[in-house]
């Protein structure tokens, strides 16, 4: 009971934004306000640097590269541990996973809200929603995430709280509610008015510390009660005896308006828009003071489910602390005494010295020890339960594994984290054998951590290649190697992920027969290759889909598993220039064996020759990456920026002025035309634009851009040969 008690009060939270948000500047204030640091550090510009960028590169770049945890307890205004009229107790445990803004270093964001219970999605109020902004918010919505909108940077010119919540609406579908007025704004930003309470809340003293909640200022009134009516409009329907009441002309009390907004919140159908300034220490409190009502505890969270690898079915979770254990690992990092194991647990209790079963290998593990994080602090405990976010020193496993208590349990598996492809990679090598030793055992660390991040032999020419999500992505981790590693590693030019698919559809009929003396070798495999269906290509990362159409058992199905090998061993390169290939689907539809000659091998072999006869015939095309460019820059250097963009084969979709008097350029670009932008645009613009890059699609390369690669391609393979 004590346990469930304790789950009512937490909350497991992301923040999440576009980059240079000030995700982590609010990140260190709720540090400050929750008694955590007793110093507020910025996140640019001297000082230690904000307490949540420990690695020596994010203090350097002022960027969030990796997320962090940490641990807070908010006991509300009065610093009392007291309890709102609905029930929620003030003195609230709040697990916060800090993430990246910057589009490399999405996966960190992927995984952090596949494990967290709600989220913060901070917006720059002048800004308002970006590029970035839509890729968190998509990843919100795949994992279900409730979430809270947070308007920062209210003191910055141009400031508009209500173009950020009609930019909610239009470019995010939000039912986007704003809970608050602002009392001023740009630099005459002094607070806000609660709608519900219609008390102005004021941040005094040099750190905001001390909270002033007075009646609203006069010149206010007129348009607090029209933003009132318009919020208790948007949340009574979501309880039916309060919009009846409403209706009837009851005006809801203030418990019943903040138990409409919990439900709406947790039903994802409401965003609550609340506002401040963060860097100015304005607004915080009343942040933290809705993540404790309106977000879910473990408790009151859409339940969790895992799979059930016996019939694949799902499973629902009760997130008890007295049942068997279920935990996922869902972020590693490498460290100087072992692997640091970041998990979430879902049910049942875990114990120092525990053993406990790692359902994807069966294998036994012995939990050493456990702590809980604050960035790269850490905090030794002896048990968690249910509910919380611990990491686990010392254990090996790998990003996505499950943990059970009990080997009955080893047949399920909480569902996993969706990781992006690469699109970028990079040659590196080393001059001596000490050097090369230093490089793979960063690399090994680096593979383990991340799994965007992809090494891998060149065939041909023996090379080391890494892989990753841009350009800044890849650029970090050689920096890792030599520092941490003292790797001086050299660079190769970058180098453009191409892809090959089909345009047409191909049977397919081969026979492969070989007969040596004694048993020989005989499989035939007939059936259709044609284009992935348009509804399977939404599926993020799905390349190729194995279809089973044999009936009468003319394959038995003992060699289908062989067959489906077969097919994909082709995928890895295609005809044309030997990319891997995407966007495929195999029909199998019939066959022959022999009951003596047959094998796994041999009809392996024969999907395989089948396989790549048929791409040959189904019209082969090779794809380049496409990527969604958002360029800021000011209004005079507008044309020079959409020139330079359209002459890198660029698609410009559209640009619009934001309340700060700078252009927002929206644009899609082919990769292989983006490298060394950032030293093009800052020439071009007197180093004031700035820009951000994600991938967005796979699309057709014109015809002489195909050309070209398929000819650089032949004479590279030629060398290495």
């Amino acid at each position: 009971m004590i346990n469930n008690k304790l789950m009512a009060k937490t909350r497991n939270i992301g923040i999440s934004a576009h980059i240079d948000s000030g995700k982590t500047t609010l990140t260190e204030r709720i540090l400050f306000y929750c008694d955590m640091i007793h110093k507020i550090e910025d996140v640019r510009g001297g000082g230690d640097g904000a307490t949540m960028d420990h690695m020596e590169l994010e203090k350097e770049k002022g960027i969030t590269i990796t997320s962090a945890a940490t641990t807070v307890h908010w006991k509300g205004v009065e610093g009392k541990g007291t309890t709102f009229a609905d029930g929620v107790e003030k003195d609230t445990r709040i697990n916060i996973i800090d993430t990246p803004g910057h589009v490399d270093f999405t996966v960190e964001v992927e995984r952090s809200l596949r494990v967290l219970d709600g989220a913060i999605l901070v917006l720059c109020s002048v800004s308002g929603v970006q590029s970035q902004s839509i890729t968190v918010d998509r990843q919100m919505k795949r994992y279900n995430v409730p979430r809270m909108a947070f308007l920062n940077k209210m003191d910055r010119m141009g400031a508009n709280a209500f173009n950020g919540r009609d930019a909610l609406r239009e470019k995010l579908n939000h039912n986007a509610v704003l809970m608050q007025c602002p009392i001023g704004a740009e630099d005459g930003f002094l607070g806000a008015v609660d709608l519900i309470t219609r008390k102005a809340w004021y941040y005094d003293g040099d750190n905001g510390e001390n909270v002033r909640i007075e009646d609203c200022p006069a010149d206010l009134a007129d348009k607090v009660e029209e933003l009132r009516s318009e919020m208790v409009d948007a949340v009574a329907e979501y309880d039916d005896d309060v919009m009846e009441a409403y209706l009837e002309g009851n005006e809801p009390t203030d418990e019943q308006l903040h138990l409409c907004i919990k439900k709406g919140v947790q039903s994802l159908q409401l965003t609550p828009v609340f506002m401040g300034s963060a860097f100015k220490n304005k607004g915080v409190q009343a942040l933290l003071e809705a993540v404790a009502r309106y977000l879910p505890s473990p408790l009151t969270c859409a339940k969790p489910t895992a799979v059930n690898s016996d019939n694949d079915e799902t499973v629902e979770i009760n997130p008890s602390p007295e049942e068997d254990l279920l935990a996922m690992a869902f972020k590693i990092t490498d460290e100087q005494f072992g692997q640091l194991t970041y998990t979430r647990i879902y049910r049942g209790t875990l114990n120092k010295g525990d053993t406990v079963y790692n359902t994807r290998t069966g294998k036994k593990v012995r939990i050493g020890r456990m702590v809980r994080m604050n960035s790269n602090d850490r905090e030794n405990i002896d048990s968690a339960h249910a509910g919380d976010i611990i990491a686990i020193v010392g254990i090996d496993c790998a990003s996505g594994d499950t943990f059970v208590g009990n080997d009955d349990n080893c047949n399920l598996s909480l569902e996993g984290i969706h990781v992006p492809i690469p699109v970028i990679e990079l040659s590196i090598s080393c001059k001596d054998k000490g050097e090369q030793a230093k490089m793979s055992k960063g690399l090994a660390k680096f593979i383990k951590e991340d799994p965007t991040f992809h090494v891998y032999t060149d065939e041909e020419s023996g090379e080391t290649r890494i892989a990753g999500m841009g350009e800044l992505h890849l650029e970090i981790y050689v920096e890792r190697l030599k520092r941490e590693f003292g790797a001086n590693v050299a660079v190769g030019a970058p180098q453009v992920n191409y892809r090959e698919t089909i345009r047409t559809e191909a049977p397919f009929d081969y026979t492969h027969k070989k007969q040596t003396g004694g048993s020989g070798q005989f499989g035939q495999v007939v059936g259709l290759l044609r284009p992935l269906a348009e509804d399977d290509k939404d599926k993020e990362d799905q390349v190729f889909k194995f279809n089973n159409e044999i009936k009468g058992g003319s394959i038995p199905n003992e060699f289908i598993g062989a067959c489906e090998k077969g097919f994909q061993d082709v995928m890895d390169k295609g005809p044309l220039a030997a990319f891997p290939v995407i966007n495929c689907e195999i029909f199998l539809r019939d066959g022959k064996s022999h009951d003596v000659d047959s094998s796994d091998m041999a009809f392996r072999i024969a999907s395989r020759q089948a396989m790549r006869q048929a791409i040959r015939s189904a019209d082969p095309v090779i794809m380049e990456p496409v990527m969604k460019v958002e360029v800021t820059t000011p209004d005079e250097f507008q044309g020079s920026v959409i020139g330079d963009l359209s002459s890198r084969r660029g698609m410009i979709q559209g640009s619009e002025t934001d309340p700060g008097g700078e252009v927002i350029i929206n644009a899609e670009v082919p990769l292989s035309e983006m490298f060394g932008y950032s030293n093009d645009l800052r020439s071009m613009s007197q180093g004031k634009a700035s820009y951000t890059m994600e991938f967005a699609r796979y699309v057709d390369c014109p015809s002489n851009i195909q050309e070209s690669v398929i000819a650089e391609r032949k004479e590279k393979l030629e060398n290495d040969d």
